[in-house]
């Protein structure tokens, strides 16, 4: 089986400067690869680069057996999605035509999200936090990606609303094949779903584990949050675990 992204000795970093090193991994066809680590260990900076936003500095990234060098916009044209951690939704719009510029009907983001079936006609702005994230998440996966990258789609939302998103990306992993990098703060949460986990410490791989591993370890999976201190990766990310509760 052909790796959907193989990923060798990859540093990347800012102006220049390496804050990930010597990243080595590869993702298939149905397979949910989760980046764990705490603030500052490097793993949005992987995401960047793995979406063509951040420039290598060594290494290499091949999507569909083709290194990678081409920008984001031609990576989403060639069966790429990336979700980011700051929620993609056009707000003076409503949800349906989120979905149509979107390129994705209507019928199929109820298909993941029925919660999303009597919210049509609201307008992106108006949604609530866990709504913006299964319209983002709706829009994604509609498009039938080869690759999705989703960057803490837990960030700020309700237990019952992770379950239901991860819920998701394992459902288009296992029936269409969509191979996934995700990053998440949720640890107990994320390994659930997870078939390869990598915990990152300072930039580096500190772990690298199957998930049934990743499970059965999950005591070192956080005791690597407690003793690892970063500062080279983007805000925004959360403690390990905390219940940050919104209404869906």
């Amino acid at each position: 089986m052909e790796p959907v992204m193989s990923v060798r000795g990859m540093c990347t970093g800012y102006a220049g400067q390496p804050v990930v090193h010597d990243l080595d991994f590869e993702v298939n066809p149905g397979e949910v690869l989760c980046l764990l680590g705490p603030n500052g260990a490097g793993k949005t900076t992987t995401m960047l680069a793995l979406a063509g936003e951040l420039p290598l500095i060594e290494g290499e990234v091949e999507f569909k057996g083709v290194k990678a060098n081409a920008p984001l916009y031609k990576r989403a044209r060639n069966g790429m999605s990336y979700v980011t951690e700051e929620r993609s939704v056009f707000k003076a719009l409503s949800l349906r035509d989120n979905l149509r510029i979107g390129g994705v009907d209507a019928e199929e983001a109820v298909a993941l999200f029925p919660e999303l079936g009597k919210r049509m006609t609201v307008r992106g702005g108006l949604l609530s936090g866990g709504e913006q994230q299964m319209l983002t998440l709706a829009r994604a996966l509609g498009r039938k990606p080869r690759l999705l990258l989703a960057d803490e789609l837990s960030l700020g939302l309700a237990p019952l609303v992770v379950d239901r998103l991860l819920q998701a990306v394992r459902k288009a992993a296992d029936e269409q094949g969509t191979a996934v990098v995700m990053v998440e703060q949720h640890a107990h949460k994320a390994l659930g779903y997870t078939d390869h986990a990598i915990v990152m410490r300072r930039g580096r791989v500190g772990l690298d584990l199957t998930g049934e591993q990743a499970r059965a370890r999950i005591g070192e999976v956080e005791q690597a949050y407690l003793t690892s201190a970063g500062g080279d990766d983007g805000a925004g990310e959360t403690a390990l675990d905390q219940d940050l509760h919104e209404d869906v």
